[in-house]
């Protein structure tokens, strides 16, 4: 149970770290510094999507034939959808955009930023809540270790997703403490998306490959559609290729050493 806490808290404490960064830099971040934190966090990000969910997924069909790769297959497209469907009925705005998303709102620029990166931690909270469910039910494929190295992963590209949330609030006019507070408060679903998954650990474990999939799939949600678009914009778009390739390896190996 302690292993359990402290693995859907881990990735809390990375957006938390990530965050304070508003405490030790500027109100602009570079564009070179942005565009490689969020290559960076795009690497890990895929990188868990495949090697900690969509190949277990896959792997416990095994013996099926080529049926197995139904359930990952299926969960991976309902995780876009629903990611795609959370993206269009909420509210929000993204740092590097004026036009805000969603329904129209009166809710402040500060606010819809919130939202925004709110929207991104819950895939993440889903995919370490899903691991940590298999692992409690004693699904083949997915260890403790591997567990742990999936919040670890997660926690390390959200320290520049952190980062990369609070400043804008900083450059928004509000103060420091108040930019890492509400970058901090992005991160609190992660740990309640996860504590939701593992309680309803039994109701899930016979569709436990087509969670994993389906995680993968909304992780990959917003790698696609909002962290490559904007790092891959502009000028030094090669920082944030170089970003990627540094946290799919970091992802990969802690995974590979771990799992």
């Amino acid at each position: 149970m302690m292993t359990i806490a402290i693995g859907l808290l881990i990735p809390l404490l990375g957006t938390m770290l990530g965050s304070a960064f508003v405490f030790l830099m500027n109100r602009d971040m570079s564009p070179r510094l942005r565009k490689s934190l969020l290559g960076f966090a795009s690497g890990v990000m895929v990188a868990a999507g495949v090697w900690s969910l969509i190949i277990p997924a896959m792997e416990m069909g095994a013996g099926k034939g080529a049926w197995s790769v139904v359930p990952a297959a299926a969960g991976f497209l309902l995780g876009i959808g629903f990611l795609l469907l959370v993206d269009d009925l909420t509210p929000h705005l993204h740092s590097a955009s004026s036009q805000p998303e969603g329904p129209r709102s009166r809710l402040s620029r500060t606010a819809m930023l919130a939202l925004a990166v709110t929207i991104h931690n819950l895939p993440e909270g889903m995919a370490v809540g899903v691991v940590f469910a298999g692992v409690e039910q004693g699904a083949s494929g997915i260890s403790a270790a591997g567990a742990i190295a999936v919040s670890l992963g997660i926690a390390i590209q959200n320290i520049p997703e952190g980062a990369i949330i609070s400043m804008p609030m900083r450059a928004e006019g509000n103060s420091r403490r108040k930019s890492f507070l509400i970058g901090s408060l992005s991160g609190v679903v992660e740990p309640i998306g996860g504590l939701v998954v593992i309680l309803l650990a039994g109701l899930i474990m016979p569709v436990l490959p087509y969670m994993l999939a389906f995680a993968a799939g909304a992780m990959f949600y917003v790698v696609i559609e909002e962290l490559i678009p904007e790092a891959s914009s502009g000028q030094h778009s090669n920082w944030s290729t170089i970003g990627f390739g540094i946290g799919f390896v970091l992802m990969m190996v802690l995974d590979v050493v771990m799992g």
